[in-house]
Order: structure tokens, then C-alpha cells, then sequence
């Protein structure tokens, strides 16, 4: 698709990506049979095909209108599309910075989004981005859980017990991903993470400078602000990369998929583009680290196995779109987990969107809760024990509608070991 640039987009490296982006699509429309929103909402500009049309105008220097936004605003950026393109169209990306032009588009034109809409994209970066500011908050929220509206008790998970976080000191160390908002929902997954490493001889450092992996502030327009957020943790990162910190560890499929294209977002950024390169590739979700412990796992769990939770459990594993489309991460869970007697199945469209997709959840909740729905009846179809998941978004939101208990895969390891 032959793009040409407006002149204030011209020679610029968002402008020259997302022309090149663009001129890979052959309007196949592959992409609209895989998109969650255009299986819901039927409208070609609810689906890649039609959003990428919309987005050349813009980058052609057509009027921006704000259905324009609308439909981007719809997008999930699950990146199912990426998927099934057979022409490798890297529409996250293309989106990213779609979202952002139209969106300085319309404010030079004087046309701003409702007083709301832009509290709340505040309300978020803001907070969800600031551990300091956040978890005080969920845990003012968790003790006045049953006061909460339902919508907000939905974004409130009820507290946990961490449990104990090891202490030993091993040879072989990684660097661990604290988060912003895990720590403060969900505290046990990266304690159980760490328990696991300890029983493999591995020893789990966290740097407290990193916070936020920048996908909060990115992802809703704020590119300065996502990419400060990234510095500070390759900053923070640093020192354990130079010590020989064998890679960083993710526990949130989110968090990884946007740490891994560090090296391409900093790629411009003579201080920092070598070290984000670095840091993009020592970056590992579990699922790509535990496969090469398998055989000690097993044994582990095949010792503890008598009468604990994990011996002969059903779940149904819902593997997030950042795991699946975003890292190109497939089958990993699903095995490691059988292999360690676990019996996992996988749904009925198992690679749609559940509906969480960052802030999605809250800037888009009719959809949102649609697609969680509809993802947990094809879920609870086999009649899991548990339904096990590798991100903590996709965790709350699929909890905010079942009772039955929505985990970390990582959390059933750390059971079945005892």
C-alpha cells in the first residue's frame, strides 16, 4: 500500500516506520478473521485492515476526525492480526504510533477528548505507574472491598498471603521484573517465582530503582514518558548486567513484550541504544527459562507429588495475547505443565483477547467485558479446577467474572513443589 507523507511527518523515524509498516499490507483482510473487536462490533474500521487505511490517511495529512480515534481507541492491540499476516505487517507498532498523531493532531486543531476520558488516561498513568502512590491505594481499596462499586471492586482483587520470599545466596543469578502494579494485586506471583528459582539454584535479585516497564505511558500516548521509564530501568538494570545477571526474568507477559522491544524504541537514543539493545535480549519470560530445567522440576515434583494440589489438577490455561502474538511464545505452558502431571487444556478460541489488554479493561469496559465473558464460558467449558494465566491483567479481569480461582501457572509450580 503506497503511502505518502505529509510534510510534517516526512523524514521523521515514526513518520518512516509507519510508511513502511503500511506499504507491506495487500489488503488480504486475513487479519479481520482473527480481530476480537471486529468479530464483535461486524465494522471494517473496527478491524486492522480498515484501522490501517484510517491511519494512512492520517499520516497523508487528511483530516483526523475524532471517529478516527474512536476506532483506534477500539483496537486492543492484542496483536492476534500480526499473527495471521501473511505479509508480516507489524501493526502493534503501526498503532502505537497512529494513536499518537491523531491524537496531536486533534488537540492542535482545538478538538479535546471529553473531560473524562482525559482524567482517567491521567488517572492511570499516574497512578499505575507509581508503586508508592498505587499500592497504598489497592490496599485502601481491598479493605473497603465490599463498600466498592462493582466496577471498581472488578479492578480490586482480594488480598493474599506472599508467603516467604527466599533468601539464599546462589552462583547463578537473574534479574527480576518487580512491576508497578503486581507487587501491590498480586505479591505471591513473584514470590512464588522466586521460590521456584531458589529450589533450582537460582537466585532472583530485584533492583527497586526499575518501576513501570514504560507500557502504561506508551501504549496511551505518552511515548516521552513510556520512554523515561525505560531508561531508568536500564539504569537500574545496569550494574547486575555488568556483574553477568544471566537475563531478566518476566513474570507479566505485558511487561515482557514491551521490555523486549527496548533496542527498537531506543534504537535513536545515542546514550541508551546499545544497552537497550542488550537489555531486550537478556529479557526472558518464564515459560522460555523453566523448559531448560524440566528434568529437576520434574523430579521435585514427582518427591512432593503425593497428595498435593497439583497432582492430577485440571486447569484451563489462557495464554495472554502479549505471550502468544506480542513474544511469538507458544506451547511452552501448556508443556511444561504436563510434564509435570498437570492436565491443561486449552479453549475454544484460545488465541482471542479476553478483553483485559492493559488499560483496556477500564477506557473500554462494554468490549472489554464482552470478550471476558465470552472467554470465560469457553474456559469453564472442560470444568477446570483452576484457570491459570501468565499475566496479571488478563488474572484480575478473568477473577473479576468466575468464581473459580484464576492463578499464575507459576503459582501452581510453586504449590506442587511444596
Amino acid at each position: 500500500m503506497q503511502t505518502t507523507l505529509a510534510d510534517f511527518l516526512r523524514d521523521t523515524p515514526d513518520g518512516e516506520e509507519a510508511k513502511s509498516i503500511v506499504g507491506k499490507c495487500v489488503h488480504c483482510g486475513f487479519c479481520t478473521a482473527t480481530c476480537p473487536t471486529y468479530q464483535l462490533l461486524g465494522d471494517e474500521l473496527d478491524g486492522p485492515r480498515g484501522r490501517i487505511y484510517l491511519m494512512k490517511q492520517v499520516l497523508e495529512g487528511q483530516p483526523v476526525t475524532e471517529s478516527t480515534r474512536l476506532h483506534l481507541d477500539r483496537c486492543l492491540t492484542c496483536r492476534n492480526c500480526e499473527s495471521t499476516c501473511p505479509s508480516g505487517v507489524k501493526y502493534g507498532r503501526l498503532v502505537d504510533i497512529g494513536r499518537k498523531v491523531v491524537d496531536d493532531r486533534l488537540e492542535a486543531q482545538g478538538i479535546h477528548r471529553p473531560a473524562r476520558e482525559r482524567f482517567a488516561r491521567w488517572a492511570l498513568r499516574e497512578s499505575m505507574t507509581r508503586p508508592a502512590l498505587f499500592g497504598p491505594a489497592m490496599r485502601l481499596g481491598q479493605r473497603f472491598r465490599p463498600l466498592l462499586p462493582l466496577a471498581l471492586r472488578n479492578k480490586v482483587p482480594q488480598p493474599v498471603d506472599a508467603g516467604v520470599w527466599p533468601h539464599n545466596t546462589h552462583a547463578r543469578k537473574m534479574l527480576l521484573l518487580d512491576g508497578c502494579v503486581q507487587p501491590s494485586m498480586s505479591p505471591n506471583i513473584n514470590a512464588a517465582t522466586a521460590r521456584v528459582f531458589d529450589r533450582l539454584g537460582v537466585q532472583l535479585v530485584v533492583a527497586r530503582e526499575a518501576g513501570c516497564c514504560g507500557a502504561v505511558r506508551y501504549h496511551t500516548g505518552d511515548h516521552d514518558g513510556g520512554l523515561d521509564n525505560m531508561r531508568r530501568n536500564i539504569d537500574a538494570w545496569w550494574p547486575a548486567v555488568q556483574a553477568g545477571a544471566e537475563a531478566i526474568v518476566m513474570t507479566a507477559s505485558g511487561c515482557g513484550v514491551m521490555v523486549k522491544e527496548y533496542g527498537h524504541l531506543l534504537r535513536n537514543d545515542a546514550r541508551y541504544a546499545e544497552r537497550a539493545r542488550q537489555i531486550s535480549a537478556l529479557t526472558k519470560d518464564l515459560s522460555e527459562l523453566l523448559p531448560d530445567f524440566s528434568d529437576t522440576l520434574q523430579a521435585l515434583t514427582t518427591e512432593a507429588r503425593e497428595g498435593k494440589s497439583g497432582n492430577g489438577q485440571r486447569v484451563a490455561y489462557h495464554p495472554p495475547c502479549t505471550l502468544q502474538h506480542g513474544q511469538q511464545i507458544r506451547g511452552k505452558v501448556e508443556a511444561l505443565l504436563t510434564g509435570l502431571g498437570v492436565d491443561v487444556k486449552l479453549c475454544a478460541d484460545s488465541h482471542l483477547c479476553c478483553g483485559s489488554a492493559g488499560t483496556y479493561s477500564v477506557l473500554q469496559p462494554e468490549l472489554s467485558y464482552r470478550l471476558r465473558d465470552e472467554k470465560l464460558a469457553n474456559l469453564q467449558a472442560s470444568g477446570p479446577q483452576a484457570i491459570v494465566s501468565a499475566n496479571i491483567g488478563c488474572i484480575t479481569h478473568l477473577q473479576s467474572g468466575t468464581g473459580t480461582p484464576v492463578m499464575h501457572w507459576i503459582e501452581l509450580v510453586d504449590r506442587m513443589l511444596g
